[in-house]
């Protein structure tokens, strides 16, 4: 899964850029209120909703704020009734796209994302065409600086399947039941969290060989990114490191 380390690697710098932009709390709030709504208020009993808060947290979303979202999910505010909803396509290369959104009006989001992939050389799909290709996981982030054999202990201990060498950090994958005891598991054995969140991992690659095969993808890929709507898109391309240190120049 190295390719897409590198990949994930891009998505946490542009995830920093976005934070400061306030893109990223919005999404992030429209999923806490998601959660809520679909799973009531607790998070102790709303295991989704807890992975969301959590998510929330870790990129410093005010409490105030997801306190907030979670009354209007629940109804105690009053808030906008939002569906979850994925669309399925690919871009330019055969390289499968799976996206997730929540909108208030699919007649007005289903259009626009078609759009989007007309526009910059991909094609939408039917569901299901490329849902295959990837497997829902968790994932907890840790620094690459921690020993990767404590780490592993900790993680595989508490039920995690892997641990992986992503870019700066490590990546401890998980069966998404039990993404909070392993996070839990590994602060407590002493290991800074960057982050935890449930995910799509693509079950395999399709290596891209130059900088200008790579970058009509990343506009794709960058341009659902930016749609409000969209929560998170995931995509199966492996960048080699020679070209992404050519992209990064």
């Amino acid at each position: 899964m190295s390719g897409h380390s590198k990949w994930a690697t891009i998505k946490h710098k542009k995830g920093a850029a976005d934070a400061k932009r306030g893109k990223l709390f919005a999404k992030l709030i429209r999923q806490v209120e998601v959660a809520a709504r679909n799973g009531g208020g607790d998070p102790d009993m709303n295991p989704t909703l807890r992975t969301m808060y959590q998510k929330a947290r870790d990129s410093s979303v005010p409490l105030d704020t997801i306190e907030r979202a979670i009354k209007r999910g629940t109804g105690e505010l009053e808030g906008v009734n939002y569906e979850e909803v994925s669309y399925e396509g690919y871009a330019p290369h055969g390289v499968a796209v799976y996206i997730e959104a929540l909108t208030d009006n699919r007649n007005r989001t289903g259009p626009e994302i078609k759009a989007l992939f007309s526009k910059l050389g991909g094609s939408i799909a039917e569901p299901g065409a490329v849902a295959w290709q990837f497997e829902r996981r968790g994932v907890v982030q840790v620094p690459g600086s921690a020993p990767e054999d404590d780490l592993m202990m900790a993680a595989l201990d508490a039920g995690a399947e892997d641990v992986r060498k992503e870019g700066d950090r490590w990546a401890v994958v998980c069966e998404p039941a039990v993404l909070t005891d392993v996070r839990t598991a590994v602060e407590a054995a002493g290991f800074e969290v960057l982050s935890s969140d449930l995910t799509m991992l693509p079950t395999s690659l399709v290596e891209l060989d130059s900088a200008d095969v790579v970058k009509p993808i990343l506009r794709l890929i960058d341009a659902l990114d930016e749609h409000d709507d969209v929560q998170d898109v995931y995509a199966n391309f492996d960048i080699p490191d020679g070209v992404l240190a050519e992209l990064d120049a």
